[in-house]
């Protein structure tokens, strides 16, 4: 593993990201090739239409891009993102897979695909990452 000795011991770090946590947010996976992460959606993900907030959506994609980014380089922070919605999520859970596009001496780039519980494709998500 990269630069956590077990998916525990990241966790444990991540724990501290109250805003993730707070919201659900679980890293279910991470190695040095992916991270995977999930949100069970609820109440307190909806806009006022009843869908889910693009920010719900956006979270769980950075907390991916996070978990890795930090497991392949421990501290790495957002440069910038860009952010693509696709879809409506269909089902009762968001699921994010992180995977690194290019790790430089300097910096990464990080892809993540979010998609809900019926396969469906919701968010494409790509994020450059400075290690500090």
């Amino acid at each position: 593993m990269g630069a956590f000795n077990s998916i525990e011991e990241a966790r444990e770090y991540f724990y501290g990201d109250k805003f993730a946590t707070g919201n659900g947010v679980r890293l279910d996976e991470l190695t040095d090739e992916y991270s995977l992460c999930s949100m069970e959606i609820t109440d307190k993900h909806k806009n006022a239409m009843g869908g889910v907030m693009g920010g719900a959506m956006f979270l769980i994609a950075d907390f991916a891009f996070a978990t890795l980014s930090n497991n392949l380089h421990k501290s790495t922070v957002a440069q910038q993102v860009s952010v693509n919605f696709l879809s409506s999520p269909k089902g009762n859970k968001l699921i994010a897979r992180a995977t690194c596009k290019k790790n430089g001496r300097s910096s990464m780039i990080i892809n993540v695909d979010v998609t809900d519980d019926t396969g469906c494709d919701i968010v494409q998500f790509v994020g450059t990452g400075f290690k500090l």
